[in-house]
């Protein structure tokens, strides 16, 4: 409440992979208004995906101006505007800063080879990842742009910059060419240790510092350009904070900031992260490390295999999803000695190899849709703790799982995965995710709150789910032989081959 009595919001505005979500927050971090609009994707070509900037900078444009004028009905008053964006996208701009390439979204995987190829040089592999916090993998904006620079020079020539997409939108708010420190984080580009371009992953790009934008702090606020207020009804020079990765910030908005409080999200995919205070991947490479802000960092992993493989087996079965997770919920913890390496989708961590393919061990003329569809579940629960287990191995402490997405509208989801963590599931509402993260990181900025800490704090969780021991106990014994298995049939797979 401002000195006037006038209500106080910050708009959240979130450049996902399928939607833009803009969001009006309170200072106590309620959601009290959302409006969406979709966002295209073109996957043409095999490994292609990529979106049109400036389609996505104007449905931007549309869902905070709708926004915008539910905040002026409701009698509120928008003290700022806040960034939270898909981390590891690129887009190349000309001389007047106007897209002459697709917006290459992180599933892109056309420079698979490339990224085979730098991984193949381990030693320097490693060192980049290291020195980064970014894996060397497909999704990387580093191996993408080492694949355009190599092999696409008629998509590179006509190109005067580079950046993220929300860069790109960002200018169109603010008249400025900046990127956050959390986004360059994700984009194997910067160095953990000074938050500035790393020379080396620019060699590898074939890129210079000159042709990135100017990395400033999340917290950083530039004032609302004229043409951008008139265009959303916001009033002149209002702060424009530069926000973070959706990755970190899904942390925050879900309460997932505290010393031992891990976040995970489960949805088409999964990820699982933890917020540290120093920056630091493991020994082996199997975790990234981004920025978050105010000296905090986001050390995890992301899988490629989320609620998509009960997806896959309900199409492959030809039923409904839902009755079939309801079937998969009555089959006992292990699927009846069925495994699963529910690799649809490649896999990223903790193995960050795309071409990996799926498998079912130990099928048995008595498994049925329903045992298969359990020993997938359970696959991707154990995936998300083998994460875990990386993550623990960096020195990071995971005593609490605040965990959040659409997956965990079916029970056996939230079952499967607090077993094979072992820990309680404290859920919590998705109504603002990472865009309620990057409304918070404002309300930091204006100083409003102390700490990002403060800002956890405000986000509760709405249930808890505990973990039934013996299943527990039966998956963490299966997961000691599940890195040999995964070696074995990768093995089998490439003699094949």
């Amino acid at each position: 409440m401002s000195a006037s009595g006038t209500q106080e919001v910050v708009l959240g505005l979130d450049l996902g992979s399928t939607a833009t979500k803009a969001v009006a927050a309170d200072r106590a971090g309620t959601v009290l208004h959302l409006t969406e609009r979709e966002n295209g994707m073109r996957t043409e070509e095999p490994g292609e995906a990529v979106q049109d900037a400036a389609a996505v900078r104007d449905s931007a444009f549309a869902a905070l101006t709708e926004c915008v004028s539910w905040t002026r009905q409701a009698g509120y008053r928008v003290r700022a505007l806040s960034f939270s964006t898909a981390m590891h996208s690129l887009v190349g701009l000309d001389a007047e800063g106007g897209p002459v390439t697709p917006a290459f979204h992180l599933s892109d995987g056309r420079c698979a080879e490339v990224a085979e190829k730098l991984r193949g040089d381990w030693e320097r592999a490693a060192r980049l990842h290291h020195a980064t916090g970014t894996p060397v993998h497909p999704q990387s904006v580093m191996v993408k742009l080492a694949w355009l620079t190599q092999q696409r020079r008629d998509l590179v020539d006509p190109v005067v910059s580079w950046c993220a997409l929300k860069d790109f939108v960002f200018t169109a708010f603010t008249g400025e060419f900046v990127t956050d420190q959390s986004l360059a984080s994700g984009s194997g580009l910067q160095e953990m240790a000074t938050l500035d371009w790393h020379d080396e992953a620019l060699s590898t790009a074939g890129v210079s510092r000159q042709q990135l934008p100017e990395i400033k702090a999340p917290t950083d606020a530039l004032p609302l350009a004229d043409e951008a207020a008139r265009a959303t009804g916001l009033p002149e020079g209002l702060p424009v904070v530069l926000g973070a990765g959706d990755g970190p910030l899904g942390n925050l908005g879900v309460g997932a900031v505290n010393t031992g409080v891990a976040g995970l999200s489960l949805g088409t995919s999964g990820a699982l992260r933890v917020v540290r205070d120093s920056p630091g991947v493991d020994e082996r490479c199997r975790t990234f490390c981004y920025y978050l802000a105010d000296g905090l960092w986001v050390s995890g992993g992301a899988v490629s295999n989320g609620a998509v493989v009960g997806q896959w087996a309900s199409e492959t079965f030809d039923v409904d999803l839902a009755d079939l997770l309801d079937e998969a919920l009555e089959v006992p913890a292990g699927a009846r000695g069925l495994v699963a390496l529910p690799y649809l989708m490649g896999e990223r961590a903790p193995w960050w190899q795309p071409g990996l393919t799926g498998s079912l061990i130990g099928l048995r003329r008595v498994h049925g849709r329903a045992d298969i569809t359990r020993a997938l579940v359970e696959g991707v629960a154990q995936q998300l703790a083998l994460v875990r287990d990386a993550v623990v191995d960096t020195g990071a402490e995971v005593r609490a799982v605040r965990a959040t997405g659409g997956g965990f509208r079916s029970r056996v989801w939230a079952e499967a995965i607090a077993a094979a963590l072992g820990i309680e599931l404290e859920l919590a509402d998705d109504s603002g995710g990472s865009a309620l993260g990057a409304v918070l990181v404002a309300w930091r900025a204006l100083g409003e709150l102390d700490s990002l800490e403060e800002a956890a704090d405000l986000v509760r969780p709405s249930r808890t789910v505990p973990p039934d021991h013996e299943a527990a106990r039966m998956l963490r014994k299966q997961r000691g032989g599940l890195e040999r298995l995964h070696r074995a049939v990768s093995e089998l797979a490439s003699r094949v081959d």
